[in-house]
């Protein structure tokens, strides 16, 4: 994995969190349902954990909460401007080393062992594939409370011609 790459891949995940969240707006009954609420909110919880650990910021500083989807939407759209900010101090030999999460005795417990070795790209590469998932999981609620999810698929992204990211949406 070089930066190239993981840029591409941090592009397509902003274009399609802002797609999702443009569906979600756009679908009264996906902007009160709660599941989906809480499926975002890990999903920006997650891009911002990692961002932390790679800026070597404080583990124990609290992340914000939120008390509508509003402010959740501008939580997660503001991650973007930071970790292309910090994606450009990056450099291909500098991700190729070895790196270590601070929340690694966590993933011990989980696993029943020592997680192995992995690089700096490795742990960039887990943001993007993370985000689709949860990403999946948001755009099948918004199908069930009546919503229409959109198509963000990678292939859909690059097929269009790598569009920017799109949060210029009514959200009021």
């Amino acid at each position: 994995m070089n930066l190239n790459s993981l840029s591409d891949l941090y592009r397509h995940m902003q274009w399609a969190d802002a797609g999702v969240w443009q569906a979600v707006f756009a679908a009264e009954s996906a902007l009160a349902d709660q599941k989906i609420t809480e499926y975002f909110y890990h999903l920006h919880l997650v891009q911002h954990a990692f961002l932390r650990a790679w800026r070597d910021e404080p583990r124990d500083t609290p992340f914000p909460k939120f008390d509508d989807v509003r402010s959740l939407r501008s939580w997660g759209q503001a991650y973007y401007r930071e970790i292309f900010e910090h994606l450009e101090k990056l450099t291909d030999e500098g991700i190729s080393k070895p790196a270590v999460l601070p929340w690694t005795e966590l993933v011990e417990k989980q696993l029943g062992q020592a997680p192995a070795a992995i690089t700096l790209s490795d742990m960039m590469l887990q943001v993007p594939l993370h985000s689709q998932y949860h990403r999946g999981q948001i755009n099948a609620r918004l199908r069930a409370v009546g919503g229409e999810p959109p198509l963000v698929d990678y292939i859909a992204w690059l097929w269009l011609g790598r569009p920017e990211a799109n949060w210029d949406f009514k959200s009021e």
